[in-house]
This record gives C-alpha cells, structure tokens and sequence, in this order.
C-alpha cells in the first residue's frame, strides 16, 4: 500500500508539488475506511472536506426531480471527490455511496488553505476537475428523459424470457396452426380406418386419450411461456410509461423555465417603458415658451 504522499503523487492535482511538499501535507491528512454499502455523505448533508481515494470505489450520484438516480463519476484510487463544499463551504450536491470497501484520505478547509498556499497555480486544477464535473452533470440532465425502451428491456432479458418470448409469438403464427392441423390429421388417420389395423396405426384409439393428454400438457406448458413473455410486456410498458412520465415532467418544467424568463423579460420591459414614459412627461415641462427679441413670447 503506498504512503499518503505517494498517494498524492498519483492524483492529478497534488502532482505539482515536490517530495518535500507533499510529505509536508500528507502529515496533515486523516485516513478514514469506510465499509462497501456504506453512504459517505448524502445531498443537502453540510460538507467541508475532500477525500482522495486509496481504495476501493464510491459512486457520486444524485437524484433529479423525476426521481431518476444520475450516476456522476465512480471514484476510484487516485481520484477525489467532495470538492465542490469544500471550495464554498455549502451543503453537498450529490450523494457519494461506497460500492467497494473505500479507504481514504480526508482533506478539509485547513489542509487545502495550506496547499494553495504552499502550491497557488493548483488552484487551476481544482477548477479543471470542477469544470468537468460540471459539464458531465450538463450532459447527463440533458438525456435523463431521453431513454430507448427497447434498449432498456433488450439487454435485461434473460435466456428463459427470450424463449419464452420466441414461444409465444411462433404459437400466434399461422405456421403454428398448420403444424397442429396437420399433426392432428396424421394422428387421427393412423388410429381410424383401414391404417389402425397396421403396424405403425392403431396405437391411440378414438376417442384418442393420448392425444387428448398430449394436447392438454402442451396447453398448460404453452401457456406458462406465454404468461411469462406477457408479464413481459406489462414490465415493458410500465417502463415505456415511466418514460414517457419523464418527458412530460420534462417538457413541463422547461415549459415553467420558459414561463419564468418570460415574466422576467415583461417586469423587465415594463420597468423599461415606465422609465422612458416618465422621461417622455418630464421633457415638455422643462422646456418653456422662448422670449422673442422684442419681449413677446415667441411660439415653439
């Protein structure tokens, strides 16, 4: 396991100091080891330091207003997390849980106010790696509503939903019946008529108990598999009616978005022409009748 200086050497961030330097901070740093299905911290929790992790894995997540859980970025060793409360001192903007047993090391207001000092220019790749979170967090919200069903439900069948799909749609094909129709026929002309009485006939006498059997077990069977790709397809349009749930919620808060600049542009016209009314009032009084040469008021 390397030291804590080592461990920093590695991250991005802390790479633009020397041995020296980073001895120096590593001293001040804490270790915490946290257990896998464990939350570090959760949305709106007050937050005032960084972890850098050693290992294991935490996944940064949070939740939008549909209900969606958006994975962010899954630390792993080298990478940080929780700088966004550190820098402004704020409640935490997304839940971070520890997926693999995560060992840490902890970085809080003094210990960066120490590096920045020791180290100023670091400052620029505390705001890279915010800039892009920031972007991923743009790109995951644009297509939080923008789902493929068939995607979604394609690659979580499993091998007994795809044959019981395939069953149940062969059994509603017209191939299925002429199959049975003939099988059916080839049966009962071996056990009636002249073919009963030879070698390969006769074997299911009318009223054909074994036939009527066969024809029941394939029933029961045919309509398990059928059920199955049915609850199916009840699973497939509840997704497909969640996501539609999720662009409309989608549409209306843009919709709401929209609403809010409009109202802001009118306050902001009105305000506007309130102000160029009273300039448009103000301006006659302040200009008067000129006097003529000879003291007559002169007309303007």
């Amino acid at each position: 396991m390397p030291t804590n200086a080592e461990m920093l050497a590695d991250v991005p961030m802390f790479a633009l100091l020397d041995d020296a330097e980073r001895a120096a901070l590593a001293e001040r740093l804490d270790t915490v080891t946290i257990e896998a299905g464990k939350v570090v911290f959760s949305t709106g929790d007050p937050g005032d330091t960084l972890y850098v992790v050693r290992r294991g894995e935490v996944e940064i997540f949070f939740k939008n207003d549909t209900g969606a859980r958006i994975v962010l970025e899954t630390a792993r060793p080298g990478d940080f997390f929780g700088e966004i409360s550190l820098l402004d001192a704020g409640p935490r903007t997304a839940s971070a849980l520890v997926t693999e047993e995560l060992e840490a090391l902890v970085v809080d207001r003094g210990d960066l106010d120490e590096f920045l000092r020791i180290k100023p220019a670091a400052a620029l790749d505390l705001m890279t790696a915010l800039g892009r979170r920031l972007r991923e967090t743009a790109r995951l919200l644009r297509h939080t509503a923008s789902r493929d069903i068939n995607a979604v439900e394609e690659d979580m069948r499993s091998r007994v939903q795809k044959v019981a799909d395939w069953i149940s749609e062969f059994s509603g094909s017209l191939p299925f019946l002429f199959l049975h129709v003939a099988g059916f026929s080839a049966w009962i002309v071996l056990n009636v008529g002249p073919l009963a009485a030879t070698p390969i006939g006769g074997f299911d006498p009318f009223p054909f108990g074994l036939l009527t059997m066969a024809v029941s077990l394939e029933a029961i069977i045919l309509s398990v598999f059928v059920l199955l790709s049915q609850n199916r397809q009840v699973a497939r349009e509840r997704v497909r009616n969640d996501i539609e749930y999720e662009v409309n919620l989608k549409a209306e808060l843009e919709i709401a978005h929209m609403h809010e600049r409009l109202d802001d542009m009118h306050h902001e016209m009105l305000a506007r022409m309130e102000k160029i009314e009273g300039a448009v009032r103000a301006r006659p009084a302040s200009v008067g009748p000129q006097p003529a040469a000879d003291g007559a008021p002169r007309a303007t």
